[in-house]
């Protein structure tokens, strides 16, 4: 079953949209999923439904600046002057939500693409604890290892623009920047977002979604260069518990991860920085968006296997 609500967002002035699938009894566990840059929640129905039939309970919002959650067009794309501080409440706060609804069962967070550094920063969050504490394990889906000197570039580009144009202005150098090689090693490709899947039925679908296809503002890459550079802060990786499950998953043809170097970077620093439990898999052949790609049965029937065993 799935039921879309709302929920006041910690920017004290927009609402949140979420959507709750839920099985027909009471869930064996839960899954929060935390969605990627320029895309919102519902996107990722087929998954929850196949979740659903499995016992699972799965929840979602749209991040401020992304699908329903944006008021209005100029909207899309704008975090607010509080930037990743807003979207990392946001998501705690739909986590409480969801743990005083069934608060006896395992809670797992799957965080995709932007959504999987701002899970990678959710993590090491919390002022008394880290909000890691309590989880049941993270699932960090399409994420990578990004140069510290690209990242302190594009946020100063981005500051400066957000000083000299206004924080909503939109800048294609910037993106550029972030997203303009993502084509690059694919023959021929029919679409600019070709990089996402190979099938083309997700990538014309995307296209033609004017909520998949607005430009971010500089606030928002302004926040997001800032947020990954914080998780991939060694220092902070230290917070999280003692073995704690952590999966880092991609597609190896996946140009956010570098195609798979840039994943297999992101394990390592974990490995040698943390005491969680972490493990990898990459993908062959699959582009940027695994759970959308030509063999997503084969995905989730392994998110299953390794969700369930971490339920024991």
């Amino acid at each position: 079953m799935r039921e879309d609500f709302t929920y006041p967002s910690s920017d004290g002035k927009n609402m949140i949209h979420g959507i709750r699938w839920t099985p027909e009894d009471k869930p064996i566990a839960a899954l929060q999923i935390v969605h990627g840059m320029v895309e919102f929640i519902a996107r990722y129905e087929e998954f929850a439904e196949y979740l659903t039939r499995q016992g699972f309970a799965v929840v979602g919002e749209d991040h401020l600046g992304h699908g329903e959650s944006a008021m209005s067009e100029e909207d899309l794309g704008y975090f607010g002057k509080g930037g990743n501080g807003f979207l990392m409440e946001d998501i705690h706060q739909l986590r409480k939500m969801t743990t005083e609804q069934w608060p006896d069962i395992p809670y797992f967070m799957l965080g995709h693409s932007m959504g999987s550094f701002l899970l990678r920063q959710y993590l090491v969050e919390g002022e008394k604890a880290p909000y890691a504490e309590g989880l049941s394990g993270a699932i960090v889906m399409g994420t990578g290892w990004q140069p510290d000197i690209a990242l302190k570039l594009g946020t100063t580009i981005s500051g400066f623009a957000e000083m000299f144009r206004g924080d909503r202005h939109r800048s294609r150098l910037i993106e550029k920047m972030a997203l303009g090689s993502n084509n690059r090693k694919i023959k021929n490709p029919r679409t600019k977002d070709d990089w996402l899947s190979k099938d083309t039925e997700v990538v014309d679908a995307y296209e033609e979604n004017p909520l998949c296809q607005f430009h971010f503002t500089v606030n928002a890459y302004y926040n997001m260069f800032k947020g990954i550079r914080k998780c991939q802060d060694r220092q902070l990786m230290k917070r999280l518990p003692e073995k704690f499950p952590m999966l880092f998953i991609s597609g190896a043809e996946d140009p956010v991860g570098n195609y798979g170097d840039g994943v297999r970077k992101a394990y390592m620093v974990y490995l040698e920085n943390s005491a969680a439990d972490v493990h990898i898999k990459l993908y062959e052949e699959d582009r940027h968006e695994i759970l959308n790609e030509t063999n997503r049965e084969d995905v989730y029937s392994y998110l299953l296997t390794w969700l369930k065993n971490r339920m024991l």
